[in-house]
């Protein structure tokens, strides 16, 4: 989501080597099918990849809201802009959508939380997307509270984009306690939908120069999420080459595989062939930044080749202002020339004719 450290084949090879020699790394690693607390198989993995197709869509945020609360607390979830836009994602071919969560949203109000998140499913099947849902995140804005969120920073990317758990982690170490139920919770209550892809625990640990602090709240969240043992796969990430020991934890302990990867088709390219040597099924659960030459004429043609899942970043440019740049604001907030994110603006008009229709070209072609 910000500043990021790609995973070239050397440094992922280092990684394969290292977790050669790793048999209890995980405190939970028997591979037993359909036994709790166990990862999953590689034949298991696979039979749900082999379901799911060729999944590809969106990181989805809907444009009425700068940031996770915005879009999951009850005076502001927008159910109606959800379906409006994930039609168009329909429309153009996408099957599947990211989703950040947000504990804070649960907390204040548990099971209105979860209807609203029935809703948006809901909503989602009609369109005959899946869903990957997203717990933590360590990417941008530490502090938070509940209520009116504030306005966007005119051509600021993700001003109001907060983490979670963010300094509260640090600030109340008690707070691991009431995640744990959160997560359990969620969890229990979804755990043999369908409408659900995968569970994506924990966006970008580390980030933010938080390194190893990361680590309890990762290993704490496998923990938790094998204890309720969901029919949907487990997954966290990789994302930065220099955080080798939360990479080990994320790929060691992951059903899926999945990362991030915003640069060129080369450097994409050598990422896939480095985490192919798992042996697992892949998703690349962000790409797509104009401005760095991660584009989807050249990336998502190279996913659908190598039959790794694309999820890009984002759908509808709104209240997050992902359509400018990590760190090059326009102050003026004024469009630019060539968006770094999104697809659509929020009357339904598109960034670029020619890119969403090579985006049909790929996708309308499959079966599912």
């Amino acid at each position: 989501m910000k500043r990021y450290q790609y995973f070239p084949v050397f440094v992922t090879m280092l990684l394969l080597a290292s977790l050669s020699g790793c048999n209890n790394f995980g405190k939970k690693q028997k591979n037993s099918e359909g036994d709790p607390g166990t990862k999953w198989s590689i034949e298991k993995a696979q039979t749900w990849s082999d379901q799911q197709g060729w999944l590809r869509g969106s990181n989805f945020n809907p444009s009425t809201a700068i940031n996770q609360l915005e879009t999951w607390q009850a005076e502001s979830f927008d159910p109606e802009t959800i379906d409006r836009e994930l039609g168009w994602a329909e429309k153009i071919g996408f099957n599947c959508m990211r989703v950040f969560l947000h504990h804070l949203a649960w907390q204040i109000d548990r099971e209105g939380f979860k209807t609203r998140m029935e809703k948006y499913l809901s909503v989602a099947d009609s369109h005959g997307i899946k869903t990957i849902f997203v717990f933590f995140d360590d990417c941008w804005n530490a502090e938070y509270k509940a209520g009116k969120q504030p306005d966007p920073k005119p051509g600021t990317h993700n001003s109001g984009w907060i983490r979670d758990p963010g300094d509260l982690l640090f600030q109340n170490p008690g707070i691991m306690d009431t995640l744990e139920i959160y997560v359990k919770d969620i969890l229990t209550h979804f755990r043999d939908d369908q409408r659900i892809a995968l569970w994506d625990l924990y966006n970008e640990p580390g980030n933010n120069g938080l390194g190893m602090k990361s680590m309890p709240l990762l290993k704490n969240v496998f923990d938790w999420a094998r204890e309720v043992n969901p029919s949907q796969p487990l997954s966290v990430g990789v994302w930065n080459k220099e955080l080798v020991k939360l990479n080990l934890y994320q790929l060691e302990n992951s059903d899926i595989i999945t990362y991030h990867n915003y640069a060129d088709e080369v450097n994409h390219k050598a990422t896939i062939d480095s985490l192919k040597t798992y042996g697992r099924p892949m998703i690349c659960t962000e790409y797509m930044a104009r401005t760095r030459n991660s584009r989807f004429e050249n990336i998502m043609p190279l996913l659908k080749q190598e039959k790794v899942g694309a999820i890009n970043w984002g759908l509808v440019a709104g209240k997050s202002n992902t359509m400018y740049a990590w760190d090059t604001p326009i102050p003026d907030g004024s469009e630019p020339a060539v968006w770094f994110h999104d697809i659509f603006r929020p009357d339904g008009s598109v960034f670029d004719q020619k890119e969403v229709d090579f985006i049909m070209s790929l996708t309308l072609s499959e079966k599912k």
